[in-house]
């Protein structure tokens, strides 16, 4: 099966993000309808939602594109996605929904490590199961 390995490693890139997405939609919805949490979900959901399975299948075909030379492990790969789109995604949720008092130092101390570490065992385990799944690896 060597036929079209780009857009096979981009189906496999999605496929974590697109099943967690929903997830993710119910525990604000339970939050909000339950708990009366006013969150701005268009603007906290909708655009992650639309844009985060691009990003990572754009990942994984990256990762497929650096040759065997230039490739990292590959749980090593998808920490370092979270190391590039990481900060952006923190200076786009500080100055649009002006959540400026949720970001402490001590909020970086926290999710900075267990991001990288979260990033890390998906790619190494989720993500190189669909490829694998898919004839990549």
């Amino acid at each position: 099966m060597n036929t079209h390995p780009h857009l096979r490693a981009y189906l496999a890139g999605i496929a974590v993000p697109t099943f967690l997405t929903p997830l993710v939609v119910c525990g604000f919805a339970i939050e909000h309808f339950r708990f009366g949490v006013a969150v701005p979900i268009e603007r906290v959901l909708i655009f992650p939602m639309a844009l985060l399975p691009i990003l990572w299948g754009a990942w994984n075909v990256l990762y497929f594109l650096l040759g065997e030379r230039a490739r990292l492990p590959f749980g090593f790969h998808g920490s370092l996605f979270f190391a590039v789109f990481g900060p952006i995604g923190f200076f786009l949720a500080r100055f649009m929904l002006d959540l400026s008092s949720v970001f402490t130092p001590q909020f970086f101390g926290v999710v900075i490590p267990s991001g990288l570490l979260v990033y890390y065992l998906v790619w190494k385990y989720l993500v190189l199961y669909f490829n694998r799944l898919l004839g990549l690896a």
